[in-house]
């Protein structure tokens, strides 16, 4: 490699999860499944080749797999574990970690400043976290 003067490559360690694994992400996923992927060790069996049990979040029309690199985080006592098998959209809007907001399903009310912030997230999600998107939330006439 001629970008770098001293390139080594290391072999990759942990498990890959298998190809055909991961859900597929046009499946439409309810909120009673959403909610059974919330982080707690006895909701969910962890799948072959998983290092742990599935969290999903919903955010807008997708939801993402967070316990790819977000257990700490989204898991059971981590700081945004409220948020695990719930749409968060509202709340990710508006930048809220109040339960009235994390519980709410309501978007029609939220300002074009409060989207633009929800698809900064999702981007995030995507993009930047690396999230895998599992599945999508049924929500009728939802764009972005």
């Amino acid at each position: 490699h001629e970008k770098f003067k001293y390139y080594r490559n290391y072999p990759v360690k942990g498990r890959y999860v298998p190809e055909g694994a991961m859900p597929p992400a046009d499946r439409v996923v309810s909120s009673d499944e959403l909610q059974k992927f919330n982080g707690e060790s006895d909701s969910v069996e962890v799948p072959e080749g998983f290092a742990t049990a599935p969290i999903y979040v919903g955010a807008g029309d997708k939801v993402f797999d967070v316990s790819f690199g977000g257990v700490t985080s989204y898991g059971t006592n981590g700081p945004y574990s409220r948020f695990a098998g719930k749409d968060v959209s509202r709340a990710l809007a508006t930048m809220s970690l109040d339960e009235k907001d994390i519980n709410s399903n309501e978007l029609s009310d939220l300002t074009e400043k409060q989207l633009s912030t929800l698809k900064d997230w999702i981007k995030t999600y995507q993009e930047k976290k690396g999230y895998p998107v599992v599945g999508r939330l049924d929500k009728k006439n939802f764009k972005l």
